[in-house]
């Protein structure tokens, strides 16, 4: 499965849930006694979750060094091989998992075989991400990015909806909302803000991105031809935001998928 580091968790994930958890309602989270939240990365859903639940939320991640940022309880282990027992919570839910999965119903036929009752997953669909941006060559260049980056990306990262899925893994009950995480950079600038567009225009971003863009169809000198383009659209970015008249909007739609065991 694809790695990612604490600083795109925290950067990608913060901010999700605050405008509206309408999303969540079919989890019936103010009922649940036991909620294992699998493949939590740093907690930003465990912490949502923790809020809205009384019941004892566990946080279940591969990797150690994310699951160190999350209070406890905690259990590190893989998604298709959890170690609970059968039935042993009555909700399991993931957030961006299987999007990064090789094989996500291996992982939903475990949810269901650790669950109780329910089983949710909140994935996103990447093909219909949608950008605005004060600085006008940031819009094609995104697009032209996330084309090449999903071209080389060996999992499914436009999987959106998994209603499908769950119904092949035995889930009842199936149904899907959707969800809109909308991301905006608008004066006054966070650090956040600013460091990304210090990314933009050195071409760390991008760059960080290589391995899976190239192992698509994009050639080396497409690549570099791309990076070259993307630092010209990041100076013109850190130069908006001196001026104070940088501002960008982003939103990425998720899908929340929920069944019945």
């Amino acid at each position: 499965m694809r790695r990612f580091s604490a600083a795109y968790l925290e950067a990608t994930r913060t901010g999700m849930w605050a405008d509206s958890r309408a999303a969540l309602e079919p989890l019936a989270l103010d009922s649940r006694e036991r909620i294992l939240d699998v493949g939590a990365g740093t907690g930003e859903l465990t912490g949502v979750l923790r809020e809205e639940s009384p019941g004892e939320v566990v946080a279940c991640d591969a990797d150690a060094g994310l699951l160190s940022r999350v209070p406890g309880p905690v259990v590190q282990a893989d998604a298709t091989r959890l170690p609970i027992v059968d039935g042993g919570v009555d909700l399991v839910v993931c957030q961006a998992l299987l999007v990064n999965l090789p094989d996500p119903g291996a992982a939903i036929r475990e949810f269901a075989r650790v669950s109780s009752d329910l089983v949710a997953a909140i994935e996103p669909d990447n093909s219909e991400v949608s950008l605005t941006s004060t600085v006008h060559a940031e819009v094609p260049l995104a697009r032209r990015a996330r084309e090449r980056y999903l071209s080389g990306v060996a999992t499914d990262a436009s999987l959106g909806s998994v209603a499908a899925e769950f119904r092949e893994a035995g889930l009842a009950d199936v149904q899907v909302r959707r969800y809109d995480h909308v991301r905006t950079v608008e004066p006054p600038y966070d650090e956040r803000d600013l460091e990304a567009a210090r990314r933009k225009a050195s071409g760390a971003g991008l760059a960080a991105d290589r391995a899976q863009i190239l192992a698509g169809e994009t050639t080396v000198a497409e690549y570099e031809r791309l990076r070259e383009d993307w630092r010209e659209m990041g100076r013109a970015v850190v130069a908006q935001m001196e001026a104070g008249d940088y501002r960008r909007r982003e939103v990425v739609p998720f899908y929340v998928t929920v069944g019945r065991v």
